[in-house]
């Protein structure tokens, strides 16, 4: 049995690395006594697969992980405990992660990181005013490409990215600055939030950023992870409050 678990990261948890975050799952599974599978070889680990990293201070509404579970095991959750299991590992988890819900994944499947095409992010940039704002990101939609210099197994390497822009928008103002949303492509390498805001060139500082949806394509249309999996459940909880 393979299991997708969606949740979300907000509040101080943001802080946290990925790293960090991966070792927080790890124990929450064990406690929850789900029958994890390992790996082969010399220093089994167990098989739970992340989605896309999450750059550690930004939020997220919609991370996800997949677990593999031992087929075999007398423990492996039945329908009804996959319908309780939301609100079970979130109360093991520290405040900020909430799981959302729990899907079982049948046949094959790609992994998250090569499924998920395009996120949905709201992004402030602190002390400037959406009047800024705005005419910057029509400057980048017009443009017919957009480089940034990255550095690639120790080589700057240029790369187009403009392909990553496929919505841009000024959401308002905000008590520091200005909300924008965007959603940017993930394939083959993404845009880092921080090029976002560099490419824009109004000046500020980045704010609040977060990660809204995770998209990946079912025969040309755009589905979140879980959509399309059977064994989709409900998760009607009581959220943590994020500190």
């Amino acid at each position: 049995m393979n299991l997708r678990i969606r949740f979300t990261k907000t509040g101080k948890i943001r802080w946290t690395s990925h790293r960090d975050l991966a070792r927080i799952w790890e124990r929450v599974i064990r406690r929850a006594g789900l029958p994890v599978a390992y790996s082969q070889g010399f220093s089994p680990r167990p098989k739970v697969h992340f989605g896309l990293a999450l750059s550690t201070g930004h939020e997220s509404l919609a991370e996800y992980l997949d677990v593999d579970l031992d087929p075999d095991d007398p423990r492996v959750p039945t329908a009804a405990d996959l319908v309780a299991l939301p609100g079970r590992l979130s109360a093991m988890l520290p405040a900020g992660i909430d799981v959302t819900d729990v899907v079982e994944l049948h046949g094959p499947t790609t992994s998250l990181q090569q499924a998920v095409v395009s996120c949905d992010w709201t992004v402030e940039i602190r002390d400037v005013a959406p009047e800024q704002v705005g005419p910057a990101i029509d400057r980048l939609l017009a443009a017919d490409e957009l480089t940034v210099t990255r550095q690639r197994k120790g080589k700057d390497v240029t790369d187009d990215v403009r392909p990553y822009l496929l919505h841009l928008a000024v959401v308002g103002p905000t008590e520091h600055g200005t909300e924008i949303e965007a959603h940017l492509a993930t394939q083959p390498r993404g845009l880092r939030i921080s090029e976002l805001i560099a490419l824009l060139d109004v000046g500020g500082t980045e704010g609040r950023v977060r990660r809204l949806t995770q998209w990946t394509l079912l025969d040309g249309a755009r589905i979140e992870p879980l959509a399309g999996s059977s064994g989709a459940t409900s998760a009607p909880h009581a959220t943590k409050r994020a500190s």
